[in-house]
């Protein structure tokens, strides 16, 4: 569909800010519906990015879009993530096969710079009117159906947009948010990463080769994640002030860190850095204050972003873009039905948010350690966190309750393990005392 053009203005009936998979999943369905749709993205694809590991969540989200089988010729195969654990093996496999509910029984690991290219050339081949090398630094609202979004090329060029809707997907440069000062720091989880592609890493044997798997350390997590090309992408998320740490060259303090799990540097025994590149990136976990509001709405890293250990984020940007895409039709029909269309689109997006954030906030202590190391399925519990883990956080009563008992036997590790430690630290101080 013709976007109209005048002499340094863009018109358009809906403006995505951002082209990752938030924004492309946006424009395409929007364009779908017969929308005149512009998006601004200020990279040219592809363009590296993090967070390579998708969920079986994504699979029907990619078959309503169209784009499965692309996925498919571009990913690795995936079967589930494993844990450390007390197994001869040494690890657990929570395998996708196993979840409750009606979530895929697999999913796939992609290098993100060709799948969120492949998302982005969908959406100009459903008639989105897609850019590249532009970035937006200004939004002025007239109203809350025309806004004027301010533009500068990668060239040095400038121009307008004006549009009756603004999406806002623009990752975490939080765009609006930052610029409606809606934006909060997560005082209960901070953390950063560093990371580094590897070749020759040793894969899990079998049907397992795919893979995500999880380590713990000192100072936080490490992930494995198989790429194509018989790639590794191996990287340790952590407390910030560890990162801070850090002394000389990057390459030295990555694999220092690696060491400190001896499981993952044994895999890591006859493996190389590609090109001795390591990246580093920081505030990982924060949110918005608003979702949304007359005119606008942000989706995915735009609003919120949360640790990456369940590898949530792609699915839950693309999840909230297609819901979205609702609220954004049905504002633009029915304008008086806008606010409570965005109110119950937070809602969902929030509840999906803590069901994964209550086990992201754990995951390093020691009860929740203990429950990922011997999980056991009574009352299918382990099958529930399977379906956590596969991204199954919305709809499904027979997860919701087993999530909910999960918590009840979190709640009872706690108690017992605080009265253990409670203890012996009685038992010290007496024979301190005796001393």
């Amino acid at each position: 569909m013709a976007v109209a053009q005048m002499e340094n203005d863009v018109q358009c009936d809906i403006a995505v800010i951002g082209g990752g998979p938030g924004g492309s999943t946006a424009a395409a369905l929007l364009t779908r519906r017969g929308y005149r749709v512009v998006v601004l993205e200020k990279a040219h694809h592809p363009r590296f990015h993090i967070g390579e590991s998708l969920l079986p969540m994504n699979l029907p989200l990619f078959e309503r879009l169209g784009v499965l089988d692309k996925v498919r010729a571009i990913g690795v195969h995936k079967r589930g993530a494993d844990f450390e654990s007390d197994t001869p093996a040494g690890y657990s496999t929570f395998a996708f096969d196993r979840a409750l509910g009606s979530s895929p029984p697999h999913a796939y690991q992609v290098y993100r710079q060709d799948f969120d290219k492949m998302l982005f050339e969908h959406a100009r081949q459903c008639g989105a009117d897609a850019r590249e090398g532009v970035e937006v630094f200004a939004v002025d609202q007239a109203g809350p159906r025309d806004s004027t979004l301010s533009v500068r090329t990668d060239d040095g060029g400038s121009y307008t947009v004006r549009a009756k809707y603004v999406v806002d997907a623009s990752g975490r440069d939080g765009f609006m948010a930052s610029k409606k000062k809606l934006r909060r720091r997560n005082r209960e989880h901070q953390s950063a990463a560093i990371f580094g592609h590897f070749s020759g890493a040793e894969h899990r044997p079998g049907d397992d080769a795919g893979n995500i798997s999880i380590y713990r350390f000192e100072h936080g997590w490490m992930w494995m994640i198989p790429l194509p090309g018989g790639v590794m992408s191996v990287g340790a998320v952590c407390r910030p002030d560890y990162l801070k740490t850090r002394r000389g060259q990057n390459v030295d303090f990555l694999m220092a860190t690696l060491n400190g799990n001896v499981q993952l540097a044994q895999r890591l025994a006859g493996a190389t850095l590609i090109d001795n590149e390591v990246r580093v990136t920081g505030n990982y976990a924060y949110d918005a204050s608003a979702m949304a509001g007359p005119g606008w709405i942000l989706i995915g890293d735009a609003y919120a972003f949360l640790d990456p250990v369940f590898s949530s984020g792609v699915y839950l940007a693309m999840n909230g873009a297609e819901q979205a895409v609702d609220v954004v039709d049905r504002a633009l029909r029915e304008p008086r039905s806008e606010a409570a269309a965005q109110r119950s689109m937070q809602r969902r997006v929030r509840k999906g948010m803590r069901r994964f954030a209550f086990f992201i906030y754990r995951f390093n202590g020691p009860v929740m350690t203990k429950l990922f190391r011997n999980p056991r399925n009574a009352l299918q519990l382990e099958q529930g966190v399977i379906s956590m883990l596969a991204g199954d956080v919305y709809d499904s009563r027979p997860v919701w309750l087993r999530l909910q008992m999960f918590k009840m036997v979190y709640g009872v590790g706690v108690a017992l393990d605080l009265r253990r430690w409670w203890a012996e630290r009685k038992l010290r101080l007496s024979q301190a005392a005796a001393d």
